[in-house]
């Protein structure tokens, strides 16, 4: 992938991991599209990254809503000639026991990491399969391969893109659409004070392993540099990556573990 000149469009760009990765993106003099419901901190970033001599434009919409993601996506394909790449890092976390967990938030959260996320694939993919392929990347998470205390509704949303995407790439290979599935450990960003509780309301506070994470701007570099190569998975983190390998390799290791450690 040579990010120069391409036209890419950045879902959750008003902060965190993608906040940063349009920043380290503008650096390649790229065309991009930022997506998120702020519209002021988009500005921002926006104007950030034509300052890196690339060109930002702002499309604000909500992820959680279906008419929303319509219309942003009629809206890009009616002024841009081509999408080149689409990277979802829109989402929303959870911070709540099974047992305690309304479904209406469970909804939620699905509505957001899962269904918003394939249907603007969906807008999107006839398009980039008619200019002849391009690539889409999607953030997951650890606990997108394999369960974690706190985090039942995230964790299965997260589950669910590995399904959706591994399956849109299996089908798609012929049609030049590379897939790429960012997979975050502990990244340094406000996921768990927007994280959603058991009544849906937000978390408010940062998780210590939150705290200690990895900074977002290195998470960014790794992430880039490893897009460019159309990694298929990218495990970008610290230590704690090592349980994707534990449950893969060890798995009553981690049964065990997942019990006893401290939720991410």
């Amino acid at each position: 992938m040579d990010f120069s000149n391409k036209i890419i469009w950045i879902t959750g760009a008003s902060s965190g991991i993608g906040k940063a990765t349009a920043m380290e993106l503008s650096k390649k003099k790229v065309h991009l599209i930022l997506s998120g419901r702020n519209e002021e901190a988009l500005t921002k970033v926006a104007v950030f990254c034509q300052k890196n001599g690339s060109s930002a434009k702002v499309i604000p919409f909500d992820l959680g809503n279906e008419e929303a993601v319509a219309l942003a996506a009629q809206k890009v394909l009616a002024e841009e000639n081509k999408i080149d790449a689409l990277y979802h890092f829109g989402g929303i976390s959870q911070r709540s026991l099974v047992s305690e967990t309304s479904t209406a938030v469970d909804r939620k959260i699905f509505e957001v990491n899962f269904f918003g996320t394939v249907a603007l694939t969906k807008a999107i993919l006839p398009a980039m399969i008619a200019n002849g392929g391009g690539q889409i990347a999607v953030t997951s998470s650890i606990v997108g391969k394999f369960g974690f205390p706190y985090r039942s509704a995230y964790s299965a949303s997260k589950h669910a893109l590995h399904g959706f995407f591994e399956s849109l790439r299996a089908e798609n290979a012929a049609n030049n659409i590379r897939v790429s599935i960012i997979i975050p450990g502990r990244i340094k960003t406000n996921i768990s004070v927007n994280a959603l509780e058991k009544d849906g309301a937000a978390h408010g506070k940062m998780d210590k392993g939150q705290e200690k994470g990895k900074p977002a701007d290195e998470s960014a570099k790794v992430i880039c540099r490893k897009l460019k190569k159309e990694r298929k998975e990218i495990l970008v983190g610290g230590t704690e990556l090592i349980m994707v390998h534990i449950r893969r390799f060890f798995p009553r290791i981690y049964y065990y573990l997942s019990s006893k450690v401290e939720p991410l």
